[in-house]
């Protein structure tokens, strides 16, 4: 019975081939003709779409590796064609697998999550209408609704790998993204300035310094991002020091943190803080505590002993925040000449309120708060005044949805764990995400698409059974 369901399914699968192969011969056909060079990317792509379901498993864990590398090759659309490859081949598996009558593996979140990207679309749909920026702005809108939707579909793919990859197999392997932003990382730390601008994407900022000490940025596009980005693997790498305490996980965690330091990134400062926090309140006793103590104080004692960390505490100390002989009025001036970041936030924020409460239900469209401020050209730098101004009151309340279902779904699955180990990265995620939420009052975290695209991965990983028996052995 299993033999002749093995062959039925192979006999499906092999007429959908044929019927892919016919598709592409013609395709080849008509390229030929008529661009050549297009003939040549087509015929590269017909031997990796085999590869991909021949090794399925090795090519959707190298994928999710490959995408840490991709934000220095921007100029070229190399992320956002990553992007639609992904939804791509998500796509056209499940098609494959609907075809050939094998299951689609999803779940109750993953509906939730879709659904929740395709309201989205909404603020792409109202523009085009002449809502808001009007349909001037469309393929600005467009574009971001693109970039969300690729965290869903990476979700859904991924969420194929159930009981054929152990998900501690699968966030190893995440790991393995790391290699190129570290090893970049500390080529930016060493190389001239007048090198690494060409070689690694990054934007010189006209000084005179003699290493890039001033933009470690690595492969994530921007040093925020290379920032919010070690803060989730300081979690990761936690979680598995929890699991095996070996020495190598330690030192994973001081470059780690060594880097979100050298990003001079604050907000990612802030949310490693709150994190270690996070993680700790639950099971808080005294040797917990000092460790944690210990470990911010470490984290905060470096970022303050350099130059630009001193300017950054001395820029939010100088705000109406924590000077009350300072107002807004005062600090709108301030900002087009002090160049304190904290007084330009509060005056950015406040351009874009003043906007937002023209339209404050529907707001202007995905991605249009770069021109809704006297400061065109920067994004909202808090993403909660950012979902206010381009989607208003109604995108908000949207997105406190997306978030506190994600949390509850979390809790839930801590308590219904199967495992310790699974238990625990529910926490870790938890923690995680509640440092996100705090980064995102005053940086652009919802940008950092790499960032959410490891997240989704995690929360797809996260819901499976631990205890199952896989085709894979434990790690």
């Amino acid at each position: 019975m299993i033999a002749n369901q093995g062959s039925s399914h192979s006999q499906r699968l092999g007429l959908v081939i044929g019927l892919f192969g016919v598709v592409v011969g013609i395709g080849v056909g008509f390229l030929a003709g008529a661009k050549p060079l297009y003939l040549g990317l087509a015929l590269g792509v017909v031997p990796f779409i085999v590869y991909f379901f021949t090794s399925f498993e090795q090519t959707v864990l190298g994928l999710l590796i490959l995408r840490t590398s991709l934000d220095p090759f921007s100029a070229y659309q190399l992320p956002a064609a990553f992007g639609l490859c992904l939804d791509g081949l998500t796509l056209l598996y499940v098609t494959v697998q609907i075809l050939t009558r094998q299951p689609v593996r999803t779940n109750n979140f993953f509906w939730f999550f879709m659904g929740w990207v395709l309201l989205q679309g909404l603020w792409v749909v109202l523009p085009a209408l002449g809502w808001g920026l009007g349909p001037a702005y469309l393929l600005v809108n467009f574009r971001e609704w693109l970039r969300v939707l690729s965290w869903p579909m990476a979700y859904l793919l991924v969420m194929q790998l159930q009981d054929r990859v152990h998900p501690q197999k699968v966030i190893s392997a995440l790991f393995l993204g790391l290699i190129v932003p570290i090893t970049v990382g500390f080529m930016q730390l060493v190389l001239p300035l007048s090198l690494y601008p060409a070689i690694l994407g990054c934007q010189s900022d006209g000084s005179n310094t003699s290493n890039v000490s001033s933009c470690l940025n690595s492969t994530l596009g921007h040093p925020s991002a290379f920032g919010s980005f070690m803060v989730l693997f300081v979690g990761l790498t936690i979680w598995k020091m929890g699991q095996s305490r070996q020495w190598l996980w330690g030192i994973l965690i001081a470059i780690q943190v060594f880097f979100i330091v050298m990003s001079k990134s604050f907000s990612s400062l802030i949310m490693v803080s709150v994190f270690i926090m996070a993680l700790i309140a639950p099971k808080l006793n005294f040797a917990k505590l000092i460790g944690g103590v210990l470990f911010l104080a470490i984290v905060l004692s470096l970022f303050a002993s350099t130059d630009f960390g001193q300017q950054k505490i001395a820029g939010v100390l100088a705000t109406p925040l924590f000077n009350h002989d300072i107002d807004i009025t005062r600090t709108i001036l301030l900002s087009f000449s002090d160049g304190n970041s904290a007084n330009w936030r509060l005056a950015h924020w406040y351009f874009l309120l003043q906007s937002w409460q023209q339209s404050p239900i529907l707001g202007y469209g995905l991605a249009t708060s770069s021109y809704l401020s006297l400061f065109a050209g920067f994004y909202a730098h808090n993403d909660y005044v950012r979902f206010l101004a381009e989607e208003g009151l109604v995108g908000f309340i949207l997105f406190l949805t997306f978030i506190g279902v994600q949390i509850s779904r979390l809790v839930r699955l801590m308590r219904n764990a199967s495992t310790s180990t699974q238990k625990n990265l529910c926490s870790t995620m938890i923690a995680i995400l509640i440092g996100i939420l705090t980064g995102m009052a005053s940086d652009n975290i919802w940008s950092h698409t790499t960032l959410f695209l490891y997240w989704s991965v995690l929360s797809a990983v996260v819901s499976w059974n631990w205890d199952t028996t896989y085709l894979y052995s434990q790690e």
